[in-house]
């Protein structure tokens, strides 16, 4: 471990460094066995995914985004299901297609007619209004709806017919995307994948979790997912995991981290020579909640460096890009962030 992982917190303006009080630290040694039983409920009907569980809670704690890229069949859409049961939230989901409208996620207004001939508009709500909305391969959508989320998903919002309306709270967007199949499908722009905390990569189990999940799959009978927070604790959870106390040496980390990712300002020869683009202010601030709930979630009240390298890359890899020219060479973008997290290791 770097030996300023360990090292003690001081005070940061800005950055809630301050030592937490008695009560906020027996609060979150509370939420710290919550957290174990919602990983050990999810782990009942996950198998063998334990580190895009992990991410996922991490992100939802964090009071964002998550989107999901891998190939079929690797229960994206269960753990979606699964983790809204878990943490009793009203989910619903959208199966993404080439003609979906709009009004097919957020809603539309009815004129109706009464008893007494009066006609008036009545607002039909969408399945976004809930609390954790599952878009299904959200690349097959076309960017006209694929935009009706962005207000959704950064202010919590939506503007429909003049006026603007909330959405339930807490609400959280897990989009899913099938690398392989790319015919009819439209990247999400830059601007909204900057919208997404997290981008995870979704692989194989190994052998034995999936040795475990044939198992217990093909039976009588098949495990169910179980609730273990209501929709309120959540909330309480995330604003728990803001007054978590960051150390100056992380604080610096995500900087240096972020900054040395945009070549105009690097002095990272691999991204001056590679990078078209680099990550944003939205990417630190993703970075310094991402690392308090991630140690939380390992057991820990005080993040460490080691949270920001094991975050880099599912809160980097989608908030930059490449030049033509190296990919074309085979450069990949994972490589670049590795490059990157060295210093800090």
């Amino acid at each position: 471990m770097n030996s300023q992982s360990q090292s003690a917190v001081s005070t940061v303006p800005g950055t809630s460094a301050d030592p937490v009080s008695a009560d906020v630290a027996e609060s979150l040694e509370k939420l710290v066995t919550r957290l174990g039983d919602v990983q050990t409920a999810v782990g009942e009907v996950i198998f063998g995914q334990r580190r895009v569980v992990d991410l996922t809670i991490t992100t939802l704690l964090s009071g964002g985004h998550v989107l999901l890229i891998g190939v079929p069949g690797l229960a994206k859409t269960r753990l979606v299901e699964t983790l809204g049961t878990v943490m009793g939230l009203d989910d619903k989901r959208v199966q993404c297609t080439p003609d979906l409208m709009p009004a097919d996620i957020l809603g539309s207004e009815v004129l109706e007619e009464d008893p007494n001939g009066k006609r008036s508009f009545r607002f039909i709500q969408g399945p976004v209004f809930c609390q954790l909305l599952m878009a299904d391969e959200i690349n097959r959508a076309s960017p006209r709806t694929q935009s009706a989320l962005l207000q959704a998903m950064q202010e919590h919002k939506v503007s429909i017919a003049g006026s603007s309306r909330d959405l339930p709270s807490p609400f959280h967007v897990l989009a899913t995307q099938n690398p392989l199949e790319q015919e009819g499908t439209y990247p999400l722009p830059e601007a909204q994948l900057d919208r997404f905390m997290m981008q995870i990569g979704v692989g194989y189990p190994d052998e034995d979790a999936e040795r475990e999940m044939l198992v217990a799959t093909t039976g009588s009978s098949e495990g169910k997912a179980r609730a273990v927070l209501s929709a309120a604790e959540l909330q309480s959870a995330q604003d728990l995991v803001r007054k978590i106390p960051v150390g100056e040496s992380v604080v610096n980390a995500i900087l240096q981290l972020v900054r040395s990712g945009r070549p105009e300002a690097s002095e990272n020869q691999l991204v001056k020579e590679s990078v078209a683009w680099g990550p944003g202010p939205r990417a630190s601030q993703a970075l310094m909640l991402a690392c308090r709930a991630h140690a939380l979630l390992d057991g820990r009240i005080v993040p460490s460096i080691d949270d920001v390298v094991a975050l880099a890359e599912p809160v980097l890899r989608h908030r930059m890009a490449l030049t033509f020219a190296e990919r074309a060479d085979g450069v990949t973008i994972e490589a670049v962030i590795d490059s990157l997290c060295r210093p800090l290791r």
